[in-house]
């Protein structure tokens, strides 16, 4: 096995597409989509618990390592499940030790927890991932990352869920940082007045205050600006965003 190729042990850990195309390919890699590093500095993905006396998902998550993995039969994201967690088909595609195969329902230990965890967030972004040939998918994972600011974003058409958290994690919005009410919107910033629950009753809080980047230039020369979504009188969460940009 070459160092640039990729392996079964990378399978929710590193993602086997998005890699630069020069002469860095394979040497450089970026993490799965739900993949964390322990404190070991060993990389873990995470799996859903099957109970092996139901045979049935649990919502337990259990996280991981490649050596752990390959104590385990591992049943795919999309397995046909009923209302209560169980598998509908007798037999269920499923890997172990690298093998992609199929066996019983009853021998299953985990389940992936979603399709995309095997890419990561700038390759989860493509639609129709599994239809594009691997080196137009190389190339469009790449140019994710490429991406300019826009003075008039729209939603896509077409989305595959990533989007959302892609922009949420960028630090590009902001968000609320406590629960509250919108008093005030300008185009520059927002005035945030705190709801604070006490013994049962709401009451009004502290001010919070949020400026807002107008047309600022950006390190690779383009034009960064951010624009209001909330409106005066909405009641806002914790963490939820309040300016796109």
């Amino acid at each position: 096995m070459e160092v640039r190729d990729v392996h079964y042990s990378h399978y929710g850990r590193m993602c086997p597409i998005e890699t630069p195309e020069g002469p860095n390919i394979g040497l450089i890699n970026s993490l799965s989509s739900y993949a964390r590093v322990n404190e070991f500095g060993f990389i873990e993905t995470p799996y859903r618990k099957v109970d092996l006396d139901t045979n049935s998902i649990t919502d337990q998550i259990d996280y991981l390592t490649a050596d752990e993995e390959d104590s385990y039969v591992v049943a795919q994201a999309n397995s046909r499940l009923d209302e209560n967690g169980r598998f509908l088909d007798d037999e269920v595609v499923c890997r172990f030790r690298g093998n992609n195969t199929v066996m019983a329902k009853e021998k299953m230990d985990y389940m992936d927890v979603s399709p995309k965890q095997v890419v990561s967030a700038a390759t989860a972004c493509i639609p129709f991932l599994e239809n594009d040939d691997s080196n137009r998918a190389l190339m469009g994972a790449n140019m994710q990352r490429q991406a300019v600011p826009l003075m008039n974003p729209e939603a896509p058409f077409v989305g595959t869920g990533m989007e959302h958290v892609a922009a949420r994690d960028s630090g590009a919005a902001i968000t609320a940082k406590h629960r509250g009410r919108v008093e005030h919107v300008e185009s520059n910033e927002i005035l945030v007045r705190r709801l604070v629950e006490e013994n049962g009753t709401e009451h009004e809080g502290e001010l919070d205050r949020y400026p807002l980047a107008k047309f600022k230039r950006s390190n690779s020369g383009t034009c960064y600006n951010q624009r209001p979504i909330v409106s005066i009188g909405d009641v806002v969460e914790y963490n939820e965003i309040l300016a796109d940009g």
